[in-house]
């Protein structure tokens, strides 16, 4: 009664309306969000799916190039995964061959190399000898290419870290590999970065001799899309720059001539090309756990050589 007399019920009728509304558009906006995030998911699923069909297509289209003219497809007599006391093996194999003045060539080529790029000025040498299992050596690029006039040795090796100084091509008596392409050799860091850890090891000869390690509070990811999402996405991308800035400052403290930055590939670019670290080689690996067991995963995916028999 007092209410009314004094003209508040209809405002208090007016308030209940008013949060009745604003409770259907919440409902309403948490549905639209639902919506919104189940259509973001099913987007990212069909682009993985896009990107592995691109991924097959390319790998069934270098196949069918292969196919020589009787209709057989040509394809590795062997392949594996080395390092240790195998991979040293195998390098003691390679440079116990021996043949005739020029009869053996090691080659080193990037990603983007062609073989009739390094041939030229060298003849047909290469193509005589390797013939259409030229192919398989695209594939296998980038890569260190040992083969022999007489075909009897035809390998390539993929190295954690391609060589620089020495030359593209090179004919000799033997072939031209150095061990610390391949093995974990002297003084060296390796660190593994990733968006939430960092981990830096010293080693000598393959022998952890410092180590640091840490990692940072960084937001997971987020399901739901909307105003929540990107503000979301802002806290975490600021939360993946202070990790980047104190594993900046932490490499900065460690002076050693050669430094290997493995890790999420991403992550890395971003590092470098903001910062002025020069490291001596980068590589993707995938390393879990805490910092300390994920960088022993992580130095002993990366040293290891990918040896393909042609």
């Amino acid at each position: 009664m007092l209410d009314e007399l004094l003209g508040r019920a209809s405002l208090k009728d007016r308030i209940d309306d008013l949060e009745e509304e604003n409770d259907r558009l919440e409902k309403r906006y948490e549905a639209e969000s639902e919506r919104l995030a189940e259509a973001t998911t099913a987007r990212q699923d069909a682009e993985e799916r896009v990107n592995r069909l691109e991924d097959r297509i390319a790998q069934l289209e270098g196949e069918l190039e292969r196919v020589d003219d009787d209709g057989q497809s040509l394809s590795l007599r062997r392949r594996e995964r080395l390092r240790g006391s195998r991979l040293e093996d195998v390098l003691d194999r390679l440079a116990s061959f021996q043949t005739a003045p020029e009869g053996a060539t090691t080659a080193v080529l990037e990603a983007d190399d062609a073989l009739e790029d390094l041939e030229d000025g060298f003849g047909d040498d290469l193509e005589d000898v390797l013939g259409d299992r030229r192919g398989l050596v695209a594939d296998a690029a980038p890569c260190v290419l040992c083969v022999d006039d007489a075909g009897l040795v035809a390998v390539t090796l993929e190295p954690p870290v391609l060589p620089e100084s020495t030359p593209k091509l090179e004919w000799d008596d033997r072939f031209a590999l150095e061990r610390e392409w391949f093995l974990p050799t002297g003084e060296y860091a390796l660190a593994l970065l990733r968006a939430d850890l960092f981990a830096l090891g010293v080693y000598e000869d393959g022998e952890r001799v410092d180590y640091q390690g840490f990692e940072s509070d960084v937001k997971g990811n987020h399901s739901k899309g909307g105003f929540s999402q990107a503000r979301f996405e802002r806290i975490r991308n600021d939360q993946i720059d202070d990790h980047l800035e104190r594993c900046e400052r932490a490499l900065a403290d460690h002076d050693v001539e050669r430094l290997f930055v493995v890790g999420q590939r991403g992550v890395i670019d971003t590092l470098v090309s903001e910062s002025d670290l020069e490291p001596t080689g980068t590589a993707a690996v995938d390393a879990t756990g805490s910092p300390k067991s994920a960088l022993e995963d992580a130095h002993h995916s990366f040293w290891t050589t990918d040896l393909r028999v042609l």
